[in-house]
């Protein structure tokens, strides 16, 4: 498995992250552990969660992706073969929330218990924080790192103008920065990422590690019609947001770059972004051992240019740059 560089944290991860948002929520414990061990013992290193998961499944109250992950580290011993992330600043409840000083102390040891770890190799920022100064946050992060707590920090759902700010200030000040960034992106979702946070991520040497890398599965070609809205739980916000004229123009040119390769539309969906220069890692999930080797395997493929450009043809939006 070659391995690539997050930002510049020292961090070498796996060309894909197992996305945690899965497990306690559409994959129980023993299946979560199963593909787990799937994952490291297929060469991947990369598994990504957030304390917030997945308090939005009745009942839960945040913590059980976490939890889940941290039983199977306690059992199989394997906490040195993974780079493990996650995240901070989601509504917990109670007031749980943001990245105050106080609160950061108070969701890292947390995260640390239910991990069942004493170290968080990418901590991120889940959502950024207008109301409390990024030197603060920045500033509790560093105490984190130097206590050994945390090795490298990272944002997700940043602005371009936001993330460059909070470089700037970790600049001035020598405080430890954000080295990777968790944006949004995909074949269907391109134009925030790439009009202006890409060309701040490649120019600053900020890791990119994706979120919603399938699309929610829409690219995977499970959803092409209405009638497909039942296939899984999250089928009919899917099917709304993506199954339109350009949607269906994707999955056909996923479709074309597919045959030829023996590879299915979200192996290709997968390989595009990893083929793009500033992708560190897409995150995707798998809810099952037959997903997982898919995920895999697309690891393998290596797209050529001209299966590139068409993928990019049939996803350019109007306001993105192919």
């Amino acid at each position: 498995m070659e391995l690539r560089a997050l930002g510049r944290s020292g961090l070498q991860v796996s060309p894909l992250a197992f996305g945690g948002n899965v497990f306690g929520w559409t994959v129980d414990e023993a299946l979560s552990f199963r593909l787990l061990d799937a994952w490291v013992d297929a060469g991947f290193n990369f598994v990504d969660t957030a304390d917030v998961y997945s308090a939005w499944v009745p009942g839960h109250t945040g913590g059980e992706s976490e939890t889940i992950i941290g039983k199977w580290l306690k059992q199989t011993g394997k906490r040195n073969r993974i780079v493990l992330a996650t995240k901070v600043g989601k509504p917990m409840g109670d007031g749980k929330v943001g990245l105050s000083p106080a609160y950061i102390r108070e969701a890292v040891d947390a995260s640390l218990r239910r991990l069942k770890t004493d170290h968080i190799d990418l901590y991120q920022s889940h959502d950024d924080d207008a109301n409390t100064p990024l030197e603060d946050s920045l500033g509790t992060f560093a105490d984190l790192i130097k206590a050994g707590k945390v090795r490298a920090i990272g944002a997700s759902n940043y602005t371009a103008p936001r993330l460059a700010e909070a470089l700037d200030v970790s600049e001035k000040l020598g405080l430890p920065r954000y080295e990777s960034l968790q944006p949004l992106y995909n074949l269907c979702d391109r134009a925030v990422f790439e009009d202006a946070l890409e060309p701040l991520c490649l120019a600053r040497g900020v890791g990119v590690i994706n979120f919603y890398a399938l699309a929610a599965g829409f690219l995977t070609g499970k959803y092409r019609s209405q009638a497909d809205v039942g296939k899984s739980p999250r089928g009919a916000n899917t099917t709304k947001k993506y199954l339109n004229d350009r949607g269906l123009r994707i999955l056909d040119a996923l479709d074309a770059a597919a045959g030829p390769l023996g590879a299915t539309p979200g192996q290709i969906a997968l390989a595009w972004q990893m083929a793009r220069p500033a992708i560190t890692a897409p995150i995707a999930s798998a809810t099952s051992m037959q997903q997982l080797d898919e995920l895999v395997a697309a690891t393998r493929l290596k797209l050529d240019a001209a299966t590139i450009a068409a993928l990019d043809a049939a996803s350019a939006e109007a306001s993105a740059t192919p």
